[in-house]
């Protein structure tokens, strides 16, 4: 990736990110804006987003988010003046889920703390 596209990434993460947190939709969950990529001719950008709760949660706020997709690419078009504005895909972060399985994993397969009370 170049630098210039991992600063159009940042640039599309924050104003994303501030544009969700603004929507106020109450289908909309505690979502956060995990991730964004932009293809090189900025035709498309996919939004990876994590969702606190249920998976019933999780599609309502990926259905809400879909719903708002002109409010953000708005948003995106009239803060960040690129050449094109591209067209906004959101999607589940699953990397989140992973990380929090592979804690669970390793706190089950660790040791109980020692006790350091034994001198």
């Amino acid at each position: 990736m170049t630098e210039r596209m991992r600063r159009v990434n940042e640039a599309l993460h924050q104003v994303l990110a501030d544009g969700v947190e603004a929507l106020g939709d109450p289908g909309l969950g505690f979502v956060t804006v995990t991730a964004v990529r932009a293809t090189p001719d900025l035709g498309r950008a996919d939004v990876y987003v994590s969702v606190l709760g249920s998976d019933r949660r999780r599609a309502r706020s990926l259905k809400t988010l879909e719903r708002a997709h002109g409010v953000l690419q708005n948003r995106v078009a009239r803060e960040l003046h690129l050449k094109r504005t591209p067209q906004l895909s959101f999607h589940y972060d699953e990397s989140v889920d992973r990380a929090m399985r592979l804690n669970d994993l390793m706190a089950q397969g660790s040791p109980p703390p020692a006790d350091d009370d034994s001198e």
